[in-house]
């Protein structure tokens, strides 16, 4: 774990991460927030590209909580049993559209507290939606993050709490909308977990990783 950084090489690191991509956006498709809810859900201990995959046929007839129901579990089971552990998942998507039936109306509700009550959606889930759909600064740590954070000194921490918590007091305000997106995007094609590719990375004089690759 690398110290934290410093607030300007932070700022120095953010700046061009914008100027490289100034609006990141999530990899995984989705049409409204319930789509959304359902395809971050299915992510779990998935990849973005196994899961768009099995969603892009599935949200053409099951894009609200009530056609969900419609289509019941067996169905939607045909739909993602690609993805690891589709059984439980499918489960959990049934549980919180009847959820979201009942006691929401039908809509996601736009509360952090409120959607992780709903089965198969924790704090990762929540914080995405909550970015992506409602515009919230909100800090979705994966295992990328997780890993950049520590390796830069970005934020560091030895839990995702802990990181998630670095993230939102080191990082300048202006760059916290985006922030979990440039990571994760960072983490995810550069700063990988075996073998980071450093000769392509942007922030590679600012970053204090030990083990650079050549």
């Amino acid at each position: 774990m690398a110290k934290q950084l410093d607030y300007h090489t932070i700022r120095k690191i953010f700046t061009r991460f914008q100027e490289a991509e100034p609006e990141p956006k999530g990899e995984l498709e989705h049409t409204n927030a319930y789509t959304l809810v359902v395809a971050v859900a299915l992510s779990a201990q998935a990849t973005d590209v196994g899961v768009n995959k099995a969603t892009r046929d599935l949200f053409k007839i099951a894009d609200t909580p009530q056609k969900m129901l419609d289509l019941g579990e067996d169905r939607l089971i045909g739909y993602i049993k690609t993805i690891g552990l589709y059984r439980n998942k499918a489960k959990n998507v049934m549980k919180l559209s009847r959820i979201l039936v009942d006691d929401y109306g039908g809509q996601v509700p736009n509360s952090r507290a409120a959607l992780e009550s709903l089965p198969g959606v924790g704090r990762k889930t929540a914080n995405v939606v909550l970015n992506m759909w409602w515009g919230q600064p909100t800090q979705a740590v994966d295992t990328h993050i997780f890993r950049v954070g520590n390796r830069t000194g970005i934020a560091p921490g030895k839990d995702v709490v802990a990181v998630e918590r670095a993230i939102e007091d080191h990082i300048p305000a202006d760059f916290q909308l985006h922030a979990h997106h440039w990571l994760i995007l960072h983490g995810r094609y550069v700063c990988k977990a075996r073998k980071p590719i450093c000769a392509n990375c942007l922030i590679r004089d600012l970053c204090p990783f030990e083990d650079k690759t050549l």
